[in-house]
């Protein structure tokens, strides 16, 4: 066991050997790994909006411009108490006029229209799909309810909600691997010819395998570690830049779970890329 620390201990000191060949291996191996985990956070995030609004469908309700206030709130309470309704967001026309400004021009208040607002009160209402029914039969059906609720103007859905949550998830299985596939080839290669590289001037070594070995695993852990490091150096600039009316979307890190995985399958591939090289 002390041995083959010691061994493995070699293999991490060794990498002074070449160092600008191991530098820029590691810098390499971070950029791929990086790029992996961009492309993973993305992925994830869409993935978590289209399941959150798969099964459920989304209708904006408009009403008349100038209906009395306790009409618009009496229709409001009747909407949450609908069956089926997953979520109700609600603006005044005030509120509506605040959120315009703040969508259009950040410090903007348009306290110049407050005294003749033009936006009239509003709702967006999710609901949840019933089993067994029909979607189009369904979703037209409560169209014409919405419609007919006293001082509503207009009612507006995409029919094409469901259907495009499950055409993405049958996507991103289908582009997911081969991605990752190419992402782990580059690594293979680059860290297989820094082990190569090492290899040439030292033939005349015995038992410099294993410290070959730990030497593409270090460089693997160090290059998948370094890369979640600027993964979330990242994620804090774009975390809320979606944050605003109407897509209210916060970015979310990647999952514990897939950062583990992401850091193993880079050291995985780098260690095997290693043993390959040393093999040949």
């Amino acid at each position: 066991m002390g041995q083959l620390l010691r061994l493995l201990l070699q293999g991490v000191f060794d990498m002074r050997h070449h160092p600008f060949a191991h530098l820029f291996t590691l810098v390499t191996v971070t950029m791929v790994a990086l790029l992996a985990g961009v492309f993973l956070m993305l992925l994830d995030n869409v993935n978590r909006e289209m399941v959150r609004n798969r099964g459920q469908v989304e209708f904006q309700v408009f009403w008349k411009a100038g209906t009395p206030p306790e009409v618009v709130q009496a229709q409001w309470k009747r909407l949450r108490g609908m069956d089926g309704v997953k979520d109700v967001e609600t603006f005044t026309p005030e509120e509506a006029l605040r959120e315009l400004g703040t969508s259009l021009a950040p410090g903007e208040k348009f306290d110049w229209l407050e005294g003749d607002n033009p936006l009239p009160a509003s709702a967006s209402v999710s609901f949840r799909i019933p089993e067994g029914d029909a979607s189009e039969i369904w979703a037209m059906g409560l169209l014409g309810e919405l419609r007919a609720m006293e001082g509503v103007d207009s009612v507006h859905y995409n029919p094409l909600q469901m259907d495009l949550a499950q055409s993405w998830m049958s996507l991103s299985r289908a582009v997911v691997w081969p991605i990752i596939g190419f992402l782990g080839l580059v690594v293979a290669l680059v860290v297989g010819n820094t082990v190569k590289l090492s290899l040439i001037n030292r033939r005349d070594e015995v038992e410099i395998r294993t410290p070959l070995l730990s030497g593409g695993a270090a460089l693997g852990l160090m290059g998948s570690a370094a890369a979640l490091g600027l993964l979330k150096v990242l994620h804090g600039q774009i975390e809320h830049v979606l944050d605003f009316p109407p897509i209210f979307v916060r970015i979310a890190f990647l999952p514990m779970g897939t950062c583990l995985i992401l850091a193993g399958v880079v050291t995985l591939v780098a260690v095997l890329s290693s043993f390959v090289a040393v093999r040949d």
